[in-house]
């Protein structure tokens, strides 16, 4: 029995038992993960998981069951489950099921190059980024993180009022890191790269990257204490976004946890910020043609020259506020509730170099690394106290790395203290979705060091 033969065979046994509003989503997700630890595997997995869950109303309320098996057996287990968790789970808020319009992007988000790579290529090539890496310096004591993933999805979203979507998305990644030590002193760098075709990445070229980044630290002192104009480096940048990503979520707004609330309309930002939420982005990770519940994406700016437009939402706060989803249902597996998750969220960039940023700086601290971000932040008050470390700048040029220092400040102030905007947009993973941003220049944070 196939994903459709299934389908219909669950509505019509759903229908027979009193069901009304029906849905059944599938994902099955195909992982191939390995680490290199001194030029030999650390690790090595490949791993297919996935499964089925139908929800369906019965008696006015949502019942909800989900199982691994894809077969015939599937139909009575999944029903029967419906059937008894819709006594015990009181659904007093309405959950909709998706009903149109059906109007999707027509994406291609499985790329064969990724496909075609064999397990062996894969680790063959990873072992030369690891021997790269050694033979940059003789500083690099160790190459402690070097590892590839490569991931393929199918998912797929049916309902009785008419939705029937699916789609294949592939994606593959390497992180690598170092630690350097002279005199004593040790020092780390982490470089993530997309990965679409080896040929297409220079191991050699990795590796000076991450053991050039990890050398310029060696040395780092703390800073005097005081307030301090700041860049924030692409990649500290988008840390620090994804911290705050939630103040964005339609369900905090709604229940006070976000200080947005109220705001739509209002200018929020500086008018450099642009934030756009692009599920279309070539390359992005999390690009898709619908969300979790099958509502078709579409591109939307969260903030639009530091006014703030809309926020993320899924089809049950969209109806809470008598508007239409953003399509940013999100469920973590085919086991989860719905939640919301942005898709490829970032900053547009701006128009200079990050070499020129540096240049224009007569005094500053750019910052590169935030440490203790679960830890240090408030979403609700947008508070943050971050262990941080970077350089030193005076007179547009970069003078020392500095480190154990803490910067602090408040997001929603930082927002608005934006003064530009680089053009060094970067992306990387963690949090929800996939998130990114330039260099940006605040006017000032307070910073404790010596």
């Amino acid at each position: 029995m196939n994903l459709q033969q299934l389908k219909e065979a669950l509505f019509a046994r759903g229908a027979a038992l009193g069901f009304t509003d029906m849905e059944v989503a599938y994902q099955s997700t195909n992982r191939f993960n390995s680490n290199i630890f001194k030029g030999e595997i650390d690790r090595y997995t490949i791993a297919v998981d996935g499964g089925l869950a139908f929800r369906g109303r019965l008696n006015g309320q949502m019942g909800y069951a989900y199982t691994e098996l894809i077969d015939d057996s599937a139909v009575e287990l999944l029903v029967n489950g419906a059937m008894a968790s819709s006594t015990v789970i009181d659904s007093a808020e309405a959950e909709p099921l998706y009903a149109g319009p059906f109007d999707y992007e027509n994406l291609n988000l499985f790329d064969e190059q990724i496909a075609q790579v064999t397990p062996e290529e894969r680790i063959a090539w990873l072992k030369r980024v690891d021997s790269a890496c050694y033979a940059v310096d003789p500083r690099v004591a160790l190459v402690n993180y070097c590892q590839t993933e490569a991931v393929a999805v199918e998912r797929m979203i049916a309902n009785t009022n008419g939705l029937d979507r699916s789609e294949k998305i592939n994606r593959a990644v390497l992180v690598v890191g170092v630690v350097v030590r002279e005199n004593g002193d040790s020092k780390t760098a982490y470089h993530f790269v997309p990965v679409v075709d080896l040929a297409s990445v220079d191991p050699e070229a990795v590796a000076r990257k991450v053991v050039g980044e990890a050398l310029s630290y060696l040395g780092a002192e703390p800073l005097e204490s005081g307030t301090y104009p700041i860049l924030l480096r692409n990649d500290a940048a988008g840390e620090l976004l994804a911290a705050f990503t939630s103040i964005f979520y339609a369900e905090n707004v709604q229940k006070g946890r976000s200080l947005l609330k109220g705001r739509l309309g209002e200018a929020v930002a500086s008018e450099a910020l642009t934030l756009v939420d692009d599920p279309f982005l070539p390359g992005g990770f999390a690009s898709r043609s619908f969300d979790s519940e099958g509502v078709p994406s579409r591109r939307i700016s969260l903030i639009d020259a530091g006014k703030l437009n809309s926020f993320l939402y899924n089809l049950k706060t969209a109806a809470v506020d008598g508007v239409a989803s953003t399509g940013h249902g999100a469920k973590a597996s085919y086991k989860g509730a719905v939640a919301i998750s942005p898709s490829n969220l970032y900053v547009k960039p701006g128009a200079r170099s990050f070499d020129e940023m540096v240049a224009a700086t007569g005094e500053g601290v750019i910052i590169t690394s935030l440490q203790g971000l679960h830890s240090g932040t408030n979403p609700v008050s947008g508070d943050f106290s971050l262990a941080a470390s970077g350089y030193y700048v005076k007179d547009g040029k970069v003078v020392r790395p500095v480190n154990q220092i803490t910067v602090a400040g408040n997001f929603f102030t930082v927002l608005k203290e934006i003064e530009e905007v680089g053009a060094d947009l970067e992306f990387s993973p963690g949090g929800a979705g996939y998130l990114g941003s330039p260099t940006l220049r605040v006017k000032g944070l307070a910073v404790a060091g010596k």
